[in-house]
């Protein structure tokens, strides 16, 4: 299992996680994501390896910012 940790600017409530959670599990081999807005981090988990730039994209399809 692979995961990816991000920091995630934009989400502001449990509906925001969810709208991040649900546009990465859209994506091929994501097994599970745990966002928290409050401390402004993604961590995703995944059964293969996914390029990082396929998730961040995810993110901010969703209308975040994802910060390096």
């Amino acid at each position: 299992m692979t995961r990816h940790e991000f920091t995630v600017e934009g989400m502001s409530c449990g509906g925001c996680e969810q709208n991040v959670a649900d546009a990465l599990t859209e994506l091929d081999d994501v097994e599970s994501v745990e966002a928290d807005h409050e401390g402004n981090r993604v961590t995703v988990s995944l059964a293969e390896d996914v390029p990082e730039g396929n998730l961040t994209a995810a993110i901010e399809a969703a209308g975040y910012d994802v910060v390096s």
